[in-house]
C-alpha cells in the first residue's frame, strides 16, 4: 500500500493517496483478522463451556460425597449413642 510505515498504523480511507485497489485490500485484510478473531472467541467460547461444565459436574460429585458423609456419621452417631446405653445399663 502506498506510504504505510507500520503495521501499527490506522489506515486513513479519506487519504486520496490510496488507490481503489489498495483499499479493497486493506478491507479484506481486515475481513479475514475479522474471520480469524470470531473463529478463536468461539473456540475459546466453548472451551468454557466445557469447563463449566465439568466444574459443575465436579460440585454434584463432591455434593454427593458429602452427603454421603453426612449419612455415614449420622449412622455412627447414633450406633454410638446405642452403645453408651448398654455400656450405661452395663
Amino acid at each position: 500500500m502506498a506510504n504505510q510505515t507500520t503495521d501499527d498504523e490506522v489506515f486513513d480511507f479519506s487519504n486520496t493517496e490510496f488507490t481503489r485497489e489498495d483499499l479493497i485490500n486493506a478491507l479484506n485484510e481486515m475481513v479475514l483478522e475479522y474471520r480469524k478473531l470470531s473463529q478463536k472467541f468461539e473456540e475459546i467460547k466453548a472451551e468454557n463451556g466445557c469447563l463449566k461444565n465439568s466444574s459443575v459436574e465436579s460440585s454434584i460429585a463432591q455434593l454427593e460425597d458429602s452427603d454421603s458423609l453426612q449419612t455415614e456419621l449420622s449412622k455412627l452417631k447414633i450406633n454410638n449413642d446405642l452403645l453408651r446405653t448398654k455400656s450405661c445399663e452395663l
